[in-house]
Parts: C-alpha cells; structure tokens; sequence
C-alpha cells in the first residue's frame, strides 16, 4: 500500500510539471536592486505579467519547458527557457543596464506607457531643480512671481492653476498641496524636493483616476524618490546674479545586502536679476533608509527639511515701465518677501499577503510654516500706509494611505482589484491675514483662526483583462469635515461642515496593435473649497466637480518614432477664483474647457533625441455672454520639447524651449497678457570622476513676462486707480558653471 501511494505522488508530481502553474520570480539590476514594472512574458502561452516595487511577479499558466521573455526600457532584454529547477524556489531574474533606446519599447507591454515617457524624457535630460522637475509633465507650464520662494503658478490643459488649484501633487505617497492655506487653495510649495533623488514621475490628466481624490481636475503628478543610490556625488554651481548651488549625495550603507541608505544636501542662494536684491537662500536635507526582508517585505524610512527665506520686488504696473519711471526689474514697494520651512517623516510598507494578493501602506507627518509679505495695489485700499498684506500660517499634517491590490479570475478573464483607504488631518494655526507696513508693524487683521479639516477616502479600482481590451472601472468615496476658530470674535465658537462625494470614473484601452493602443477615458472629480469659506457660505459650494471625457492614441509608426494625442473635454460646476491675498473665493460660475494634445518623441540616433509636447485649448465661461465669458489666464496654446545629447564621447546636454501664446487677462479680453517664447541650453563634459557643466537660461536673451495679472492698483501720486497688467519679469541671459565629482 505504501509503495502504492508513493508511486502515485510521483506520477502526479511528474504530471504537476506537464500542467501550468505559477512562475514566482524576482527582477533585479546587477547591483541586487529590485526594478519595477519589468514585463514578463511567457512566449508560450501568452500569459504576461509585471513585477512590483519590490521586483516580484507572479506569472500565470506557466510550465517546465515554456519561453519567458523579461524586458524593462533601460535594461537589457533577457529570454529564459524553464525547467523543473525554476518552479522550486522564487526565481531571481538579473538584468543588465544599457542606454535607453526607444526601438525597444512596446506599447502593449507596458503598464503604463506615458509613465515610461516620462521615465525617458527624465533619464535623456536630466533636471537640477524643482521646478525643472515640475516642466518634465508634458504641456505644464510653470511661473514664479515672488523672489524664487514662493511656490510656482502653474498651467495645464487651459487652466490657470495658481498654485495647485486644479493638480494634486505628492512626494512618496505625501501631499504636496496644503488644504485651506493661508494664501490660497491647494497651495503647493516643491521645494524641499531635491530634483536628484526623483526616481519615477507617474502622471496622468483629467479626473480618470481612482486613487486621486482632491484637487485631481485638470491632472495629477506624483513623484517617487530613489531607493537607492548608484554612487556618491558631490558638486557646486555658480553662475550670474551672485548665484549659488551645492549638493551632496551620499551612500551610507554601501556592500550592504537588503539595505540602502543615502542621504541628500542641497543648498541654493542668489541675489536674482532685480534692481533690489532677492537675498534668496534655501537649504534641504533629505535622507531615506530600505530595508527588504528575507520574505521580500519592503520599509522605506523617509525624512526631510527645507528651509528658505527671500525677499521680492513684487509684480510691477506696465504703465511704470512704459513711461520710464521704473526698469523691467525695478520695483514699486521692494520691501515684499517671506520665509518658509516644512519638516517631512514618511514610511512605507509593502508585502505579499498572499501569491495574489500585495499590501502596500504608508503613514506621514509634516510640520508646516509660512510668512508671506506682498503688495499687489500699492496704495489703492490705504493712501496713506500702503496696501502691504501678511499671510502666515503653522501647520501640522498627519496621514495614512493603505492599498491592497489582488488578482483573480472572473471565469477565464484576469481581474485585477486594488482596495484603498486613506486618511488626512490637518491642524492649521494662526491662519493669518493682515494689512502689514514695511514688514514691521500690524495695522489691522483681516482674518485670524484657526483650522482644522478632516479627509477620509475609499475607493476600488477593478481591470477586467479581455485580451486586447482591457475595462478598467473604478469608484471613489471622500469624506470632509471642515472646522474653523475665528479668533477676531469676541467669544469663542467653533463653525462646522461635513460633506461627502462620490466620484465614479471608466476607462477603457484597446490594444490594437504592439505599436497601437487606443483609449477612453471618463470621470468625475473635484476640488475642495477653502475651510473659512465653507463655514461662512454655510456649506454651499463645498466639492464642486469636475467632469471629464478624453479619447486619445500612443503610437510607434516606426522604431524611433512615439506619437501620443488626445481629443479631451472637461466641464466644472463652479469655477473658483482663490484671492488668497484678499481672504476671499471669487465664484465665476460653471465653464467647460475643450482642447487637444500632441505629444512626439523621437529617437535620431544612440545619442539625440527629440521631444516635443503641444496643447491646444479653448476655455470659456458658459453662464456669461459671448465676449464676456473669458476665463482669465488661461493658456488657449502651449508648447515645450528640445533636443537632447546623451553620451556622446563624454559629452551630453541639450536644448530646451517652452512657449506660451497670448491669452486673455480678464472676462472680456481687453486686456491681454503677453506670450513668451524661451530657449534655455546647457552642456556637460564628463571624465574619469568628474563632470563639467555649463548651463545658460533665456538663450537669446528675450524679454518676457514669467507671471502676469490684470490688477487694479493705484500708485502714491494717482488720483485715480488703473486697471492694466502687472508683472513679474523672466530672467534674462542668465549662465552657471558647474563641477561634479562622483565617488
């Protein structure tokens, strides 16, 4: 009976090997470090899979004997023959690094295509600050308006972003945009990212997506930070308008199996190109600590702190340039300027519960502080003191974000779930604004209290995988609790609302061809409003959505070539104008925005390479009659691309070009900010250790206007105020020389 039942365990073992089963495996790079998104494809049965952060897969309907081809843009391509060996263990796929070539990418085999764009534009020209970080989306346009501290205004799809209004933006899991801030709504300060730590920008546009929740409209930008460094570097820039950089990077744990650590310092200052010193200084200090387990568990420990200070000449009256009173880079009140810091704790955690089934966590925390002194009508509300204001806030964030993600069958079609909850707190002190003089004395407050606002999110995402078609539908549940303390009432009370939305969305992608996939995308997301607003308002206007359709194309015609386009329309219940520098929400009321974007990349050679991204938008207030119903500032075209050198005989660089038509500055039109087209270069040597840089913004040495407003002001010596555009000016030719050494 014994011999019996041995022999029929080995014939069923001997039959387990003839069936498919599960391929469990991990991808690594030579240097023991797990790739993401790596395609595994097992040539024999069409089955095909992607590893996660932690470079682990679990391919499908697999067996001793089938072909397996594993391939990440970046790497090179390996092809594996199974045998019985490779089921008895996770296997351990090693890929070797190479030069991204653009031939080697297959639009089916992504898991997302225009994420692995991004991943190329980063790797072929490479950015070293923020807000060049920032320009890496295609069609966002960035603007800075206030000494270099201020976080930037944005464009995107036809809207005026200001400062991050209608795009949610995160570090690692983290928020960007602050709730509520004493400046504006969705305010979202970059800066303490240093640009050399970014791994990944994952992206996307429109409200189509599941996990986005608040502020996710016009788009959404997340950024993942290295794991791990390659090697230490240390370098210094310096360059005109007494401009300096230094930044070190380094590897603490190196040799050390299942561990990385490295930390980051990056130091900024410049005087900038005004007639009244920016006096402008930054520091950031970044560290991140993984762990993996022998169960291929992930930790990832994140801290970081940055901390600026500047001063500004503010935004100028065109009337003063135009009759000499002033230069381009003079000022009407030079005493605006401010200071600000945020300190950053972050863990993520992921692991396999299951063969099927990933967990993936991260909880944060980040203290928050701001100063901001400005003046945008000099002497219009007070003729006598002026019209400087004071914005000032301290801010303490808490947050949690947990997905499960799982994959199943329904009957023959792979399914793939992911379940999310999400929580965040914030604690908003002392929002201040106030009439200020020459950043000294208190003349009145306008507002002061303090916040505290509440977001509890659900959603799922399900991908139903039918061949070439794949149905992606997902749902989103927020939560908000809004509470504020004015502290300018003689007693103490606190006023509340709740509210709550859903936001179902549908996206459906057909894979064509291996070179050709098509899309549809739809949603409905939101933005919220400002907590002192919601509770003044009693609850009216709290989420207003956003609903978007977009029908769109990525496509290969040839090896070297990449074409991606999109027919896209997006319609808002009510439009909000955040006047943070007046404690008020303007509603201007529902508007629709329609537009098209072109995107091209294309591979010369080895070593030049092409981009180019275009918009083109029309936006329009539907509620207004026709020649009145124009949407202040919002871009109806932009463009930006270049041409880019990588490793050519030790050189690379590029030629980078961003453009922004005229566009209308107020409902009517009649007044008109300008466009502006810039060209910035740079140039880099590289030898042994060591690598040379040069880099020269505004090429051509063009006079634009980086940021621009119809404003209403009135100057000490007018008896009548003037409606007109106010500016702030680019920078004109500017060059820096830089020195790397790498160790």
């Amino acid at each position: 009976m014994k011999t019996k039942l041995i022999t029929f365990l080995s014939i069923g073992l001997c039959f387990g090997q003839l069936f498919s089963q599960d391929l469990k495996g991990k991808i690594v790079n030579d240097l023991d470090q797990p790739l993401e998104a790596a395609y595994i494809y097992n040539l024999t049965s069409e089955s095909h899979a992607h590893s996660s952060e932690d470079g682990i897969f679990n391919l499908k309907n697999t067996k001793a004997g089938d072909s397996v081809k594993v391939g990440i843009l970046g790497y090179q391509t390996r092809k594996l023959q199974l045998d019985t060996s490779s089921f008895e263990s996770i296997l351990l796929i090693v890929l070797e690094e190479k030069t991204y070539q653009l031939d080697e990418l297959v639009i089916t085999e992504e898991l997302n295509a225009m994420r692995t764009i991004s991943k190329l534009d980063l790797n072929t020209s490479p950015v070293n600050s923020s807000q060049e970080v920032l320009r890496k989306v295609p069609g966002l346009i960035i603007g800075q308006h206030a000494g270099g501290g201020k976080a930037e205004q944005l464009f995107l799809r036809g809207f005026d972003v200001d400062h991050g209004t209608d795009v949610s933006i995160s570090v690692d899991g983290m928020p960007v945009n602050m709730v509520s801030h004493a400046h504006g709504q969705g305010y979202s300060d970059l800066h303490f990212l240093i640009p050399e730590t970014v791994q990944n920008i994952d992206f996307g546009k429109g409200p189509y997506y599941g996990q986005q929740g608040d502020f996710n409209t016009a788009g959404y930008v997340d950024f993942s930070t290295k794991d791990y460094l390659k090697e230490s570097q240390v370098s210094t820039s310096v360059g005109d308008f007494n401009s300096l950089r230094t930044l070190g990077l380094f590897n603490v744990l190196e040799n050390t199996k299942r561990q990385n650590a490295y930390v980051a310092v990056e130091y900024i200052a410049t005087d900038g190109p005004f007639e009244s010193s920016q006096n402008f200084n930054r520091l950031n200090l970044f560290g991140k600590y993984v762990v993996f387990s022998p169960e291929n568990d992930k930790l990832s420990l994140t801290a970081s702190h940055f901390t600026s200070r500047w001063d500004a000449s503010g935004q100028i009256p065109q009337r003063e340039v135009d009759n000499g009173n002033i230069t381009r880079f003079g000022a009407i009140d030079d005493t605006e300027g401010g200071q600000t810091n945020r300190t950053n704790f972050n863990v993520e955690f992921s692991k396999y519960l299951s063969d099927d089934t990933r967990l993936k966590t991260n909880a944060f925390y980040s203290n928050y502080n701001f100063l901001l002194y400005s003046n945008f009508t000099f002497f219009l509300e007070d003729p006598v003191n002026g019209d400087q204001i004071k914005q000032q806030e301290e801010r303490h964030i808490f947050g949690v974000n947990t997905v499960i993600s799982k994959t199943s069958y329904l009957g023959k079609t792979p399914v793939n779930i992911d379940f999310g909850l999400g929580f965040r707190h914030d604690i908003v002190n002392d929002v201040e604004l106030s009439r200020t003089l020459n950043r000294r004395t208190t003349l009145e407050n306008i507002q002061l209290g303090d916040i505290n606002q509440t977001n509890v999110d659900a959603f799922v995402n399900a991908t139903f995988d039918l061949g070439k078609i794949r149905i992606a539908p997902a749902l989103r549940l927020d939560y908000f609790k809004f509470l504020y303390n004015d502290k300018l009432q003689t007693t103490y009370t606190v006023q509340s609302e709740t509210e709550a939305i859903v936001s179902p969305k549908l996206n459906v992608f057909y894979d064509a061809k291996d070179n050709l996939q098509l899309y549809l995308k739809s949603g409905i997301g939101f933005h919220s409003n400002d907590t002192r607003v919601v509770v003044n308002n009693l609850g009216e206007d709290i989420l207003p959505r956003a609903y978007g359709l977009d029908v769109g194309t990525i496509f290969k015609p040839s090896k070297k070539l990449i074409v991606n386009t999109a027919l896209w329309y997006l319609f808002l219940e009510q439009e909000f104008v955040y006047v943070g520098d007046a404690g008020i929400v303007e509603p201007s009321g529902k508007t629709e925005r329609f537009g098209v974007d072109l995107g091209l990349r294309y591979q010369m050679n080895d070593w030049l390479y092409f981009d180019t991204d275009a918009t083109y938008t029309k936006a329009r207030s539907i509620e207004e009659e026709t020649g009145e119903d124009f949407i202040p500032l919002a871009p109806d075209f932009t463009m930006t691309g270049g041409l880019s050198v990588a490793d050519l005989d030790g050189f690379s660089g590029g030629i980078r070009y961003r453009y922004i038509d005229d566009r209308p500055a107020n409902e009517t039109n009649s007044i008109v900010a300008d466009g502006y087209f810039v060209t910035d270069f740079n140039v880099n040597y590289s030898f042994d250790d060591i690598t040379l840089g040069l880099v020269i913004e505004n090429l051509f040495d063009v006079d634009w206007n980086e940021t621009q407003f119809a404003t209403e002001s009135r100057l000490q010596n007018e008896a009548q105020p003037v409606e007109e555009i106010h500016f702030t000016p680019g920078t004109p030719f500017f060059i820096r020389g830089s020195i790397t050494y790498n160790f």
